[in-house]
């Protein structure tokens, strides 16, 4: 195939899969397939508790309870958000991070749905594991939120900085759509490969370790942080092409580090999980106010 074709087929790949009419169309598509998935969540649920349908032996981590289908339409909104990160990779480096920070913000929140299906109301609240977890969960979850708010505060500040392009700067933006553009049919093939690979050890397993909620949380999310550590890898190395600037060096390299503690965390369990994910995302803010700092500094220097 000629050097000419691939760079047409490439164009029009890039075109699709990152244009704002199929992320407008996406968004749509998505809305209505969370509100029928929850309805079908739902409906099963009902037919388990009038005793239409039967799982004989299986508990169920996921139809305990109506609260617990609420799972089910958040898994889908999770889709969306790991389009947006894709989309937004190749406009800002900061912000595709935090769309990563989002992602496993929401991650978090749809477990919390399934915590409140199994809580035990007690006088001795922390004696009982599930009560416990919620609990932290919960805390966590309002801790994340913040961590996000000030890290989209940080970036906003450095807009003197996003302002100044230049050629090595055109050619770095080359290279993050380049990814940005593989990366959506990998991730496209990475979720029917994780998915259809659950979904087939869910109905040929005896033991049903694949319904486990920890197992359930890590489909695809443990598989495609291990792609964007990789990526992030390959933005930092490429970066080095663009600048020389020590303190850009250091903040991607940090960058890299969170999305690293971010994939960690998915191998952890309980309290460990949780620390994991905060410590991740408050050294992602902490690795860019210090940037911010840096370039201030740089900046009075060169007055």
């Amino acid at each position: 195939m000629s050097k000419t074709k691939l760079n047409k087929y490439y164009s029009r790949l890039h075109s699709f899969v990152l244009s704002e009419t199929l992320k407008e169309k996406l968004e749509k598509v998505i809305v209505i397939t969370a509100i029928v998935s929850f309805l079908i969540h739902l409906a099963i649920i009902g037919l388990i508790d009038f005793d239409f349908i039967d799982f004989g032996e299986y508990d169920g981590n996921l139809i305990i309870s109506p609260i617990s289908a609420i799972y089910t339409p958040f898994s889908i909104i999770l889709i969306y958000e790991v389009y947006l990160l894709v989309f937004y990779l190749p406009k800002s480096i900061t912000i595709y991070i935090g769309k990563q920070y989002e992602i496993i913000t929401l991650i978090l929140i749809r477990k919390i749905f399934y915590d409140l299906s199994n809580l035990e109301f007690s006088s001795d609240w922390f004696s009982i594991e599930a009560d416990i977890q919620f609990t932290i969960d919960l805390i966590s979850t309002l801790v994340l939120f913040f961590l996000i708010f000030q890290f989209y505060r940080l970036n906003s500040k450095n807009k003197a900085e996003k302002e100044k392009i230049t050629d090595k700067t055109k050619s770095h933006i080359k290279v993050k759509h380049v990814f940005a553009t593989i990366l959506v049919p990998t991730i496209v093939f990475l979720a029917l490969f994780s998915f259809g690979d659950w979904f087939y050890d869910t109905l040929t397993g005896s033991d049903y370790s694949s319904t486990s909620i920890k197992t359930v949380n890590t489909i695809f999310f443990d598989d495609f942080f291990t792609v964007l550590i990789l990526i992030d890898v390959l933005l930092l190395l490429f970066s080095f092409l663009q600048t020389e600037e020590f303190s850009r060096v250091i903040r991607n390299s940090g960058f890299v580090i969170s999305t690293i503690l971010i994939k960690l965390s998915f191998s952890a369990d309980n309290i460990i999980n949780t620390i994991l994910i905060i410590v991740a995302v408050s050294f992602g803010v902490l690795i860019l106010y210090i940037y911010n700092q840096y370039f201030k500094l740089n900046k009075t220097l060169k007055a």
